[in-house]
């Protein structure tokens, strides 16, 4: 059975139930298969902003650091020394942007709860990361689509979220129960975006993604 209720996405109205359980419903997108929360079960502002503050994210922590390494190490690979990017999401403690400037390159902080400085979307960027952030946005193809227009050509958006594998997993799926997890990419649905936005795609991993912006990069100032 189809509703008539948009893909946050892609915008499709042919979606189809995926799961549901005792606190919310899940809906799966027939056109680019992002497993999504309906907006009814969505938290208020203030509600979202009080479980991020019960998150402890310390750069100190040598599990923590080894974690946001999974994103940050393919990345690292990949740039031009002095390279400039965004972390965007990037929550109450930048642990992942203090690890790329430690590797000498520059970056700029946007949270909309805790660096809501918006000119840091008006910049452009050779690399922009995401890490533990598209699955709570609750309109990620508007989201994404932006983060996308700020990078260079040549640019990479890396990002980490847990990708979603079929309806017997997701129902054993620790991921889903985040009150604020409201939508769940696969890796279809990372091969459908790649494609609607003439990207270069790199799965890596089970949680991580890198998205290439075609064109050449720029040579970097130093």
């Amino acid at each position: 059975m189809t509703v008539e209720l948009p893909c946050p996405l892609c915008g499709s109205i042919e979606n189809v139930a995926f799961f549901h359980d005792a606190r919310r419903s899940y809906r799966r997108c027939q056109r680019c298969q992002l497993v999504f929360v309906p907006p009814a079960f969505f938290l208020t502002r203030a509600q979202e902003r009080a479980e991020y503050e019960l998150h402890q994210n310390d750069l100190g922590d040598a599990g923590y650091r080894a974690f946001l390494s999974r994103l940050a190490d393919p990345m690292l690979a990949r740039l031009a020394p002095g390279a400039r990017g965004l972390d965007f999401g990037c929550g109450p403690g930048p642990a992942l942007a203090a690890m790329f400037r430690e590797a000498g390159l520059h970056i700029t902080l946007y949270d909309s709860f805790f660096y809501p400085d918006e000119k840091a979307l008006a910049g452009s960027y050779d690399f922009i990361t995401a890490s533990e952030v598209v699955e709570h946005l609750h309109r990620p193809g508007a989201e994404l689509s932006r983060l996308w227009s700020l990078l260079r050509p040549g640019g990479t958006l890396g990002v980490m979220t847990k990708r979603v594998i079929d309806a017997d997993a997701f129902s054993r799926w620790h991921y889903k129960n985040d009150p604020t997890h409201v939508c769940f990419f696969s890796d279809s649905t990372w091969r459908w975006w790649a494609q609607a936005h003439q990207a270069e795609l790199e799965l890596i991993a089970d949680d991580v993604c890198l998205l290439r912006r075609s064109g050449h990069a720029a040579s970097v100032q130093h």
